[in-house]
């Protein structure tokens, strides 16, 4: 199959899940194309199977802004064309899914679907700004078949836009033979915690410096801080007030993740909201126990007490306490790392999941002539 994936090229997790999706379906055969304006993060256009297609924006004295929607759609349309291509992938629902339309409408010698995958925010955010309600609704609606990464985003999907189309749940993944444990590497040094995030408000960082603070108090430990955003600065600045600067790392973007997480002895993710908690998962196939908060879709992933914790948002005292406890209680410590390796082996593996997709393409090329849903009169 000749598939064209969009998604935004960032450091962000709809941006990795769509560019590990591409490189998995490469590996099976199919034919992908990435549609965007950079070459997303963690991409190597030389795998084998995988093209990359940059959009151009032109900028005209008449435009304030650059007309990046407009770019995309007239791209998309031109691969399609160019390479046969058999459906359009796009993730994050605005603006992508709307280009998307654009470049079906524009291809008039053949059926060309396009299915949007909702990662989170693209419907979260909206509650806050209402100005994007009606597109982001006529986007789900208009989309021939629409995903999302868990049951908790799928109800509030539905929930929040009162549509009927069938929204199918397929959860992030993870590459059980890339992301594994690494005893040998874990054994060295000081006890380690990792954060991975963007940086942005709703991850919350701040928590992370404060509960690594009550647990400097038990444990001689250091946090390890991956990503980049616009709180990083205040939690620099934290760290120096607690006194705890020297035990923290501020890495930065990273874009080998699975030779950073085994060395970790901890994740901690405080977020105020996570549609998944693609992070979480990683370091649960790295056998590297998450403490989380009870938010969103974390659920769908972690068994409380299990393979990880999950703690009230804002419980600061309740997450270190976790952590302390990982830390210092091997036997604890082995028994939930063994059991979240297992949960991505059983649930969550790249050979459980991509098949998932691949399933819902040929579903999604196969419906030719379906009307789509119309929304729920209110």
């Amino acid at each position: 199959m000749r598939i064209g994936i969009t998604c935004y090229p960032t450091y962000g997790g709809s941006g990795i899940v769509a560019t590990e999706l591409g490189m998995e379906l490469a590996q099976r055969g199919h034919e992908v194309h990435f549609i965007s304006y950079a070459n997303p993060i963690r991409l190597d256009p030389g795998t084998p199977g995988i093209h990359y297609h940059e959009v151009e924006v032109s900028t005209y004295p008449l435009f304030q802004y650059p007309p990046y929607s407009l770019a995309l759609a007239s791209r998309m349309a031109e691969v399609a064309e160019l390479h046969a291509l058999d459906l359009l992938h796009v993730h994050y629902a605005i603006p992508h899914s709307i280009s998307a339309l654009l470049a079906q409408q524009m291809t008039t010698n053949r059926r060309l679907p396009f299915i949007t995958t909702l990662h989170g925010t693209d419907i979260t955010l909206v509650g806050t700004d209402r100005s994007y309600f009606p597109i982001t609704k006529f986007s789900i609606e208009q989309s021939d078949g629409v995903t999302t990464i868990s049951e908790y985003m799928r109800k509030r999907t539905v929930e929040f836009f009162g549509v009927r189309k069938p929204i199918e749940v397929i959860h992030n993944f993870v590459n059980c033979s890339l992301y594994r444990p690494d005893e040998e590497a874990r054994s060295q040094g000081r006890k380690r915690i990792l954060h991975i995030s963007n940086f942005r408000p709703v991850k919350r960082v701040l928590d992370c410096i404060r509960a690594f603070a009550k647990v400097r108090n038990h444990v001689d430990a250091e946090l390890i801080m991956a990503g980049d955003g616009p709180d990083r600065g205040p939690a620099e600045h934290l760290a120096r007030e607690l006194r705890v600067e020297e035990h923290v790392q501020f890495l930065g973007k990273q874009n080998h993740m699975e030779r950073l997480i085994p060395r970790m002895h901890a994740l901690h993710l405080p977020s105020e909201m996570e549609a998944f908690g693609l992070a979480a998962l990683e370091a649960m196939a790295c056998g590297v126990p998450p403490v989380a908060t009870l938010t969103g879709g974390v659920p769908d992933l972690i068994t409380h007490g299990v393979d990880g914790f999950m703690e009230p948002v804002g419980d600061v005292d309740a997450q270190a306490g976790r952590l302390v406890e990982l830390l210092t209680n091997e036997d604890l410590h082995g028994q939930i790392a063994r059991a979240a390796r297992s949960t991505a082996e059983t649930r969550f593996c790249t050979d459980l999941i991509i098949p998932q997709y691949e399933r819902y393409y040929e579903r999604v090329c196969s419906l030719e002539g379906t009307p789509r849903a119309a929304s729920v009169s209110n």
